[in-house]
């Protein structure tokens, strides 16, 4: 059984407008993992490691290449640089994920996630309440397999009950932060929460 609740908390979450004239929505988040910087980092670039707890990865994996991950987005690689940063377009030109790591002065090792989008193709900062639970997940499964704990199946295991429950909770994480923000209004909260839960936990939409 997995501590849903320790998982959780230990991802912080932060929604906001960037950019010059705050013409994008930045969704960030961040968690330490008992690992070393280069186990982090192979575990998300090398495709035969991010299929045991993601999804199979292809495409020409350098910089100026793309990529693409198995029933879901794919991208062009903008910048690489081992072990501390992966930038790439995902879904989208427009779309850009960058991942961020560093070394903990125990040893282990903070990913940071900053996933940034045209306000206009977002909506509003409520846009991280589906954004958000979807890069929960896979906080979640690179978690696990870091800890020796490999579904046979990952696809699978993302949606299963318990999997589901971990996103429900986790659309309620993501309806906390934007409503925190005050940069969304109460009608695109609440839409954004029925289509993430509809996206993430559809056997779940009725539970409170």
């Amino acid at each position: 059984m997995i501590d849903l609740a320790q998982h959780l908390q230990a991802v912080h979450r932060e929604v906001s407008h960037a950019g010059a004239d705050n013409e994008l929505v930045a969704v960030v988040m961040r968690r330490t993992y008992q690992a070393d910087i280069d186990d982090v980092w192979n575990a998300v670039t090398d495709p035969d490691r991010v299929r045991r707890w993601f999804l199979p990865l292809t495409g020409d994996l350098r910089v100026g290449g793309s990529f693409q991950l198995e029933g879901n987005a794919g991208g062009d690689i903008l910048d690489c640089v081992r072990p501390d940063r992966l930038r790439v377009t995902f879904g989208g030109p427009d779309s850009v994920v960058e991942l961020r790591l560093a070394t903990v002065d125990d040893g282990t090792t903070t990913l940071e996630l900053d996933h940034r989008v045209p306000l206009a193709m977002a909506g509003s900062v409520a846009g991280s309440i589906f954004v958000g639970p979807g890069w929960d997940g896979a906080f979640l499964g690179l978690a696990l397999y870091l800890a020796g704990e490999v579904p046979a199946d990952p696809v699978a295991a993302a949606n299963s009950p318990e999997a589901q429950e971990y996103s429900r909770r986790s659309v309620a994480s993501w309806v906390d932060v934007s409503t925190r923000s005050g940069l969304a209004s109460d009608d695109e909260i609440a839409g954004a929460k029925a289509m993430a839960l509809s996206q993430y936990a559809p056997d779940l939409i009725d539970q409170p």
